[in-house]
């Protein structure tokens, strides 16, 4: 080994030390922070079905009969995840009730659910949101049983243009889960700004979608930092980058992994063989990984880093170095012959 590689891997090890304390404790605080999501809507657009398809999980407790109650019920799904039901509109004045007011300040989403096979967005719907959204602008707007309806888009623009488009519209089928991906995505989305994201992420049961969205995101970041070969001066930064993604797709999937394992990956992946087995084969690895990463080494080795401990993770492979650097391989040789990035999660779903 020459001395630029010892000193590039002593500067990996001293960075990877620093990242690694870091995330674990932004793990461990937003392991022991309550999430809190509001499903606001008339009893017939779905709430339960959407609730249970978002989960993965018979979520009882959500999803109240007309006239049951009229109050608005905190649901403990499981430990620290609370989900809020309000049984419906036209039940619940939100505007007069302090405890019900009190509820949705402290809520991190809110889910307003508009039914298209209804009435959309009725009179009473949009007194509803205005409320709302005088407590709590953390609101998408959730159009279901789409796969009930026509001219969806045509409902979506309108829904947009009479609310100022201020909030997202996810037009979703919790019957054909429909569009559950992208929901799920938008959740995770604004508890991420709000540092939530982790321990909602791992209640889900289908981790597949949110582990493809960070790893996408892990690479775009590491693209962005320069697209200069590595190793090189962005070597902190880049580490930083793949021990976070290391540590939140260990906490995803529940495998805890250790600051030596997680060093000696990233070790390997900027410098070792897996970095130089991969760097002439990236474009033939991920092809389309050019227009998501910025076409750069660090954020192309990032992508491939990613899939492979997903991979491993989907699999019940113990993530090594070692395990790691043979999927990088197999990644090569499996699809070396698609064209985008699309195909290779085709490639991945085919093997689960």
């Amino acid at each position: 080994m020459n001395s630029k590689d010892q000193q590039t891997k002593a500067t990996i090890r001293k960075a990877a030390d620093q990242a690694f304390d870091n995330e674990m404790d932004e793990i461990n605080r937003q392991m022991e922070e309550e999430v809190m999501i509001a499903l606001v809507g008339d009893v017939n657009a779905g709430k339960s079905s959407t609730i249970n398809q978002i989960i993965g999980d018979e979520v009882a407790g959500v999803g109240a009969e007309p006239g049951e109650t009229t109050q608005i019920r905190p649901y403990p799904y499981r430990e620290k995840i609370i989900l809020i039901d309000t049984p419906g509109l036209n039940d619940v004045n939100i505007s007069n009730s302090s405890v019900t007011r009190d509820y949705y300040r402290k809520t991190d989403v809110v889910l307003f659910f508009l039914n298209a096979a209804g009435t959309v967005f009725s009179e009473a719907e949009q007194k509803s949101l205005e409320a709302l959204e005088k407590i709590n602008t953390n609101i998408l707007i959730v159009l279901n049983k789409i796969d009930a309806a026509d001219e969806i888009d045509r409902l979506v623009r309108r829904i947009r243009q009479e609310t100022g488009d201020r909030y997202e519209v996810i037009p979703i089928s919790s019957r054909t889960g429909q569009n559950i991906d992208k929901l799920r995505g938008s959740i995770l989305d604004i508890l991420k700004k709000k540092s939530k994201d982790i321990l909602f992420a791992r209640t889900i049961k289908e981790k597949s979608s949110t582990a493809n969205k960070w790893i996408i995101g892990a690479a775009t970041s590491a693209g962005a930092i320069g697209a200069a070969p590595i190793p090189g001066a962005d070597i902190i930064p880049l580490t930083a980058i793949q021990i976070g993604l290391l540590t939140r797709l260990a906490a995803l999937y529940e495998r805890p992994i250790s600051r030596e394992t997680a060093k000696e990956i990233v070790i390997a992946s900027i410098v070792g063989n897996m970095g130089r087995t991969l760097f002439a084969q990236i474009s033939k690895i991920f092809p389309g990984a050019g227009s998501v990463v910025g076409a750069g080494v660090a954020g192309s080795v990032t992508l491939a880093l990613g899939y492979s401990v997903k991979y491993a993770y989907e699999r019940g492979i113990d993530v090594t170095p070692e395990s790691i650097s043979r999927l990088y391989r197999k990644f090569r040789d499996k699809v070396k012959k698609k064209d985008d990035l699309p195909a290779v999660e085709e490639e991945d779903r085919k093997h689960r």
